[in-house]
């Protein structure tokens, strides 16, 4: 900040320069339209950052590095469900007594116990946002190696490969919880996003999955409600800062660092098991109220 003649003038910013153009350019346009903010005011949105590049797997050994953190691949300690490494427990959502005792036991153990679950999945884009998708993972989601939404069904046709790690203090607290997860087609990473649960200002307890990306991440806040038949149900639909929301982080070349909701984009999870007793999940992702992309989820319990 520096003061002129016409009261206090914030100096301008600049996304970090060493790094490819369009995630320069990216970046920038958090920097211009975004706050800056201090992380360690915001332990609601604050989250670890990603590399210059390839995000994948090289991230992972990266940020146990910088953070002096022992990595636990698919942990066979577990949080309640037969030896099974889970994402969380549904303890600490914070559910009152009618929401907890409504929700489906099946959910309550893929959650407790995902690695217990194989996961196949269905893509289904909208022919209006379909080449924009493909763009978009041509510059920056395939060579990223996350968010690397597939862009057809042969791409999905072997299913998924998941793993949980977790990223683990000298002694032994669990600081990080990550799902990693494949396309067994073509071993290409989709998703390496870190889980938890954060408070709001509002109060407002919520699911917090970060993703890492070159010098930020994107950041989704949902909130957590159970539907009269059992139903999980997660929403990003909020309006203002510090609502759940999809949000934007950065570090800029001078170390400040900047966020931005996107309130026009949401993103709807509803966990449920169908009239068969299969469970199932659908997530649609809107931008401006109209669907972009549908995903499909079966999780079926492994055998032996």
């Amino acid at each position: 900040m520096q003061s002129g003649p016409f009261g206090t003038i914030r100096s301008v910013a600049f996304a970090y320069p060493s790094q490819r153009l369009q995630d320069w350019l990216s970046q920038q346009w958090v920097v211009a339209l975004g706050r800056r903010i201090e992380p360690s005011a915001m332990t609601w949105l604050a989250a670890p950052y990603g590399m210059v590049d390839t995000i994948g797997d090289a991230y992972i050994e990266r940020l146990a590095a910088s953070e002096g953190l022992a990595i636990e691949r698919t942990a066979s300690r577990s949080r309640g469900n037969g030896g099974e490494a889970g994402l969380f427990s549904i303890d600490e959502l914070g559910l009152d007594e009618a929401s907890a005792g409504r929700l489906h036991p099946e959910i309550a153990a893929f959650y407790q116990g995902t690695t217990g679950f194989e996961l196949e999945m269905w893509v289904l884009w909208s022919p209006w946002f379909w080449a924009g998708g493909n763009l978009l993972r041509r510059l920056y989601s395939r060579r990223l190696q996350q968010l690397n939404l597939p862009m057809n069904a042969r791409e999905t046709s072997r299913g998924l490969r998941s793993e949980i790690i977790r990223l683990r203090t000298p002694a032994g607290e669990v600081r990080h919880t990550i799902w990693y997860r494949l396309l067994k087609s073509t071993g290409e990473a989709l998703y390496s996003g870190l889980y938890g649960i954060v408070d709001l200002p509002s109060g407002a307890r919520c699911l917090k999955i970060v993703f890492p990306l070159p010098r930020g991440n994107a950041t989704e806040i949902f909130s957590i409600a159970v539907g009269p038949t059992g139903d999980f149900l997660l929403d990003t639909g909020g309006r203002r800062f510090g609502d759940p929301g999809f949000y934007f982080q950065l570090v800029d070349g001078g170390g400040h660092h900047h966020a931005q909701q996107i309130p026009s984009f949401r993103d709807r999870l509803r966990v449920y098991v169908d009239e068969d007793g299969i469970l199932r999940a659908d997530q649609v992702f809107t931008l401006w109220g109209r669907t972009v992309v549908e995903l499909r989820y079966r999780m079926l319990r492994r055998r032996g």
